[in-house]
């Protein structure tokens, strides 16, 4: 049976549904398609925390609880390998991981998430997954940071790299192209939304990074784009609702959004695990998707991990559009803007006509995005068939 290792930082992350299923549509999208999926790890002492976000002993970790469970309640027991720092594990041993990397097709290293060098030593492919363009590729362009070294092939999710609109360096690598895939039967779709239901979102205001300054360009972040359409509850009478991961500092930025009509819900509460957060989308009327700075000024063609659930549960997505014009169609189902006025009248568009726009959200989830596409396209590209 063919076999493939993915490499990705879930336990790292502990109560960020929407990020633990980016990872797991990979590991269960292999799996459908019949291949042997291990997947892989890290877990520093210095990334440990409880539920209250004071450092503990990673024994005591709320990392550890919530990657177990999430392994167990996807069936991937005996098929996942923690690395904790020296050659402690927890799943497969070190010597076991080590062969199953041996004998696998490619390790796809999520973010080049993995570093370890006897596990990458192991892969007979060493795949470099971009799913957060634009930064990665500017940093190395200047000379900040080697973010892709020590692999074999490049993915990247922004298909629009390399095109004369993009100004994503290419670094002079060969860039294969993909979609993210979705496991569609993990998202059943549970008829029509309510007719009270708001249109929302996840998101975190700020993210990891830094705004970063390229050939005379400044490319920034979520918050920057999202003050933009501020007032985009108050053009419409549609209720607008952010699970937003934001710091009680930004004061000026919650006054703005609250000013404006945008309810504000704590993510962890409403989207802390796979389960709260698929819930969460299937409750929603459509989502308003507002990109980073750096996916929409570069012309990237990203779309969100998070917009393709909303799509695969019949929830119609109102898209800034990052390029999507180029790669995807847009107008029943996924409706893109660029400016404020623009998403308002796509939110009276999809009140018009709920149903068509909630049919064809899934049919576009079924004919881009499903994962056995997807996959399927990547592994004939990455030669792995």
């Amino acid at each position: 049976m063919k076999s493939i290792v993915i490499a990705g930082s879930l336990a790292q992350k502990p109560g960020r549904g929407g990020h633990t299923w980016v990872l797991l549509q990979y590991v269960l999208g292999f799996r459908k398609l019949g291949w042997t999926v291990l997947f892989l790890d890290r877990l520093e002492p210095d990334m440990c925390i409880g539920e209250t976000g004071a450092r503990v002993p990673i024994e005591r970790s709320w990392n550890i609880r919530y990657f177990r469970e999430v392994m167990r309640r996807f069936g991937l027991e005996g098929n996942y390998g923690l690395l904790c720092g020296g050659t402690r594990t927890i799943g497969l041993s070190r010597a076991r991981i080590v062969e199953r990397v041996s004998a696998s097709a490619a390790l796809i290293n999520v973010m080049g998430f993995c570093t370890d060098d006897e596990i990458l030593a192991a892969a007979p492919k060493r795949v470099f997954l971009d799913i957060d363009p634009g930064f990665g590729q500017m940093w190395q362009a200047l000379g900040q940071h080697e973010t892709f070294r020590g692999h074999d092939a490049y993915v990247t999710i922004a298909e629009n790299v390399g095109r004369p609109k993009c100004t994503i360096p290419t670094c002079g690598l060969a860039w294969i192209t993909t979609r993210q895939p979705i496991v569609v039967d993990q998202w059943p779709v549970d008829g029509a939304p309510r007719a009270d239901a708001p249109i929302t979102t996840v998101a975190s205001w700020r993210g990891a990074y830094a705004p970063v300054a390229h050939e005379g360009t400044t490319y920034g972040l979520r918050a920057h784009e999202f003050r933009k359409f501020a007032p985009l509850p108050r053009l419409t009478t549609r209720r607008f609702e952010l699970a937003l991961d934001i710091h009680p500092a930004d004061v000026k930025d919650i006054g703005l959004l609250c000013s404006n009509g945008w309810s504000l819900v704590e993510p962890r509460r409403v989207a802390g695990d796979p389960w709260r957060y698929r819930d969460y989308i299937r409750r929603s009327a459509a989502e308003v998707m507002i990109a980073k700075g750096m996916y929409v000024q570069t012309c990237s063609g990203w779309f969100s991990d998070r917009s393709i659930c909303y799509l695969a549960s019949g929830r119609p997505v109102l898209a800034q559009d990052t390029g999507l014009r180029d790669v995807l169609p847009s107008g029943t189902g996924l409706l893109t803007f660029t400016t404020v006025e623009e998403a308002a009248e796509a939110a009276r568009a999809i009140g018009r006509d709920s149903v068509q726009h909630a049919m064809a959200a899934r049919r576009l989830a079924e004919e881009y995005f499903d994962s056995s596409k997807v996959l399927g396209a990547l592994t004939r590209k990455l030669d792995l068939c």
